[in-house]
């Protein structure tokens, strides 16, 4: 079982209002958290363990670069078929009490990883995936979702596909710190980049999304060399702290230090509820997290 030790990670800039603003005025009831789930997708390289890492417009409580995913929404209660772990077994691996919040984030990791990267975790029986999302047909469906011109579950029933439930590993359960001002209750999942499907950006709303080496970007989180070759106005001159929530980070810290993608998936581990707290440390304002232990020490800032 890992140690937990106590780490702090600098508050987003975009939330730091709202963190000054609820240390102000005191605690207050937190706004309701949204259902929510993300995939992280994964991949061996030569030079080591790479996940999928995007570009999150606005102000999304997974961070301005995380990885792929989204708000649980009703399509997520549609009839599909379901291949793998049943809702109920899901139920007990989440450490949920219903197995029907369990299906919902399970359909809505399989279907956000759809919609944002285009790779489906889908197909016609149990043992078999689909390949080739490439064609321009795909990209046509994923662009129907996110406008909601068409629902998930009917980009699979026309074509005789079910969702392969088995291909996602559960990693975490977070939830956004009390003090900001749009929360998600998120479960992350991890799954391996499918033979013949290759990730790319929604056509109409993507701005950036690439493979990373994980280890690199935890070396490098210091620097600002993620956020400049993003190169977006909310991302230049900024550190992986101020771009990523602490899950994205903790996540990059895990897969850089395994050994290789199928080690990392096939890793045993409980869902652990994360939930970042607000602290003070020598006048700036952190968030404060009880996470794994890597490295030696009690109190890490930052890492």
């Amino acid at each position: 079982m890992d140690r937990l030790c106590t780490r702090l990670f600098p508050v987003p800039p975009d939330q730091r209002t709202a963190a000054q603003s609820w240390i102000d005025h005191g605690d207050r009831t937190p706004l309701k958290a949204r259902a929510a789930s993300s995939v992280v997708l994964l991949r061996d390289s030569a030079v080591g363990t790479e996940a999928y890492l995007t570009y999150r417009r606005g102000q999304s409580p997974l961070g301005v670069i995380g990885f792929p995913g989204g708000s649980i929404d009703e399509s997520d209660d549609d009839d599909v078929a379901w291949y793998g772990p049943t809702p109920s077994m899901w139920a007990k691996t989440l450490g949920l009490d219903d197995h029907r919040a369990a299906r919902r984030h399970v359909l809505c990791a399989i279907r956000e990883l759809f919609e944002e990267t285009g790779v489906l975790l889908a197909g016609p029986d149990a043992s078999s995936l689909i390949e080739g999302t490439q064609a321009r047909e795909w990209m046509k469906a994923r662009e129907a979702i996110n406008e909601g011109e068409c629902r998930f579950a009917d980009i699979l029933s026309r074509r005789g596909l079910g969702v392969r439930t088995d291909l996602i590993k559960p990693l975490s359960h977070w939830l956004t710190p009390d003090f900001a001002h749009r929360r998600f209750d998120t479960h992350y999942f991890a799954a391996a980049q499918p033979v013949n499907q290759e990730p790319s950006i929604l056509g109409s709303k993507g701005i950036w999304g690439q493979w990373r080496w994980a280890a690199r970007e935890i070396a490098d989180r210091d620097t600002t060399r993620l956020g400049d070759e993003v190169a977006q106005p909310n991302t230049v001159g900024r550190t992986l702290s101020d771009l990523a929530v602490p899950a994205v980070e903790i996540i990059l810290e895990k897969i850089g230090s395994s050994r290789g993608c199928i080690a990392y998936l096939s890793h045993k581990r409980p869902v652990k509820v994360y939930h970042p707290e607000l602290a003070q440390l020598d006048g700036d304002l952190m968030l404060q997290v009880e996470c794994p232990k890597l490295t030696e020490g009690g109190v890490q800032r930052g890492r």
